[in-house]
């Protein structure tokens, strides 16, 4: 017979085991497992009312014309605000209503974009303006919580802020600029090359590719000449590099496919063939050579981006898995053996042809032993395809850079007039 008092603290001690127990299972689910253990099936609990915690969604747009590590390093920081990312891409209708033509077409954009390891989605022929219409279809049909944009003013041509209603809806956030490069930058590093090349053979091209190389950009006066230059702010440190690295090194019995090249004004035919090589193993590394191989090879005015500017472009493609910093010109056969390559590839579409040489070829070794791929070019573009551009349309880029700094001037202006500052 069991006594009042067994009975009273036997109802205490399940009691307390239902609150313990209580107490794990909640602290499981908000950890985000509503079915910790596999509980909650069979016991009678309504487990269906719990439901893991809304992905945060956040949403950036842009032109991401002649794309470089600074977009890189933007969409970087804006998926660090949620949990997936959605680009919009703007339209070359947008772009030239409200800034010019761009160098690359939406198409190239597009596979820029969706090559970057931090983008989740992408929506393409975004507008260049939030709209409210596009904001309300941004908020109920891709269910965005936030909308992103660097600490630069984004502008249009009226001299008003294209993020206004997102900021005034409360779901507006910002992030730090990559100081230091710009697609106007990039165009008139290219610009200048051209120019001193037309106007005097003799000029001290040792001169000129330091600048190229540590950044220095020239700065357009006077219907585009080279009044001076602006000295980049781009250090290449460790962090840096670190965040755009992916942090994991091939497996015991990874299938290494090794690609090289400069990678110079990375574009949409580098991100293609990165792409045809990786699907080939379990992991690719790219050689990028130093700025005084590439010079070397294609002349004083190249690269246009420094090595450093060159690799973090590189190692924010999603197909890539590590980079070597200054790859050698020939790959030999210790290199092969440190880095456990498996394959050698090389595209059909390229500055040069090296690789069909006799003598002197690169890739001799890997040829020798049996190991090196020709592989077809998705795309026939090269760096010098984007020169090319640029250089043909070389007035419209420069009225497009005036336009820019003449809507930036207005917001400022209007800016100060708001605040009394």
């Amino acid at each position: 017979m069991v006594s009042e008092k067994e009975k009273t603290i036997g109802t205490c001690l399940v009691g307390a085991a239902a609150a313990v127990v209580g107490a794990s299972l909640l602290h499981l689910y908000l950890k985000g497992d509503p079915f910790p253990l596999g509980l909650g099936l069979g016991l009678g609990l309504p487990w269906r009312r719990f439901r893991q915690r809304k992905p945060v969604r956040v949403y950036m747009d842009g032109c991401f014309d002649m794309m470089h590590y600074g977009h890189c390093n933007a969409l970087r920081q804006a998926r660090a605000l949620g949990d997936q990312l959605v680009v919009g891409v703007i339209s070359d209708e947008e772009i030239i209503a409200n800034k010019g033509p761009p160098v690359t077409p939406l198409h190239e954009r597009l596979i820029m974009v969706k090559a970057v390891k931090w983008v989740d989605e992408v929506i393409p022929d975004a507008p260049y303006a939030i709209t409210e219409d596009f904001m309300r279809r941004l908020f109920d049909e891709y269910q965005i919580d936030y909308i992103i944009h660097g600490d630069d003013p984004c502008v249009l041509p009226d001299g008003t802020d294209a993020y206004a209603l997102a900021k005034k809806a409360g779901r507006y956030k910002q992030i730090k600029r990559t100081e230091g490069v710009s697609s106007t930058d990039i165009v008139g590093r290219m610009l200048l090359c051209v120019r001193e090349r037309s106007i005097n053979d003799s000029h001290n091209h040792s001169s000129l590719q330091r600048q190229f190389s540590h950044g220095h950009t020239p700065k357009f006066e006077d219907g585009g000449s080279p009044a001076g230059t602006r000295v980049s702010h781009f250090l290449p440190t460790s962090r840096r590099i670190v965040q755009f690295s992916n942090g994991k090194g091939p497996g015991p019995d990874a299938h290494i496919i090794y690609i090289d090249g400069a990678f110079d004004l990375f574009h949409a035919g580098h991100v293609e063939i990165l792409r045809v090589a990786r699907e080939l193993g379990d992991f690719l590394l790219v050689g990028i050579h130093d700025d005084q191989t590439v010079r070397a090879e294609r002349g004083a005015h190249h690269p246009i981006m420094n090595l450093h500017e060159r690799s973090l472009s590189v190692l924010a493609c999603r197909y890539v898995d590590e980079v070597i910093i200054g790859a050698p010109w020939e790959v030999s056969k210790d290199m092969i053996t440190t880095f456990n390559i498996s394959l050698v590839v090389h595209g059909t579409v390229a500055e040069s042809n090296d690789f069909l040489k006799e003598k002197d070829n690169p890739y001799a070794v890997p040829i020798r032993m049996g190991i090196f791929r020709i592989l077809k070019s998705p795309l026939d573009i090269t760096t010098s395809t984007i020169i090319k551009r640029i250089v043909a349309n070389h007035e419209a880029y420069q009225k497009r850079n005036t336009k820019k700094e003449a809507s930036e001037k207005r917001y400022y202006e209007e800016k100060t007039y708001m605040t009394g500052d």
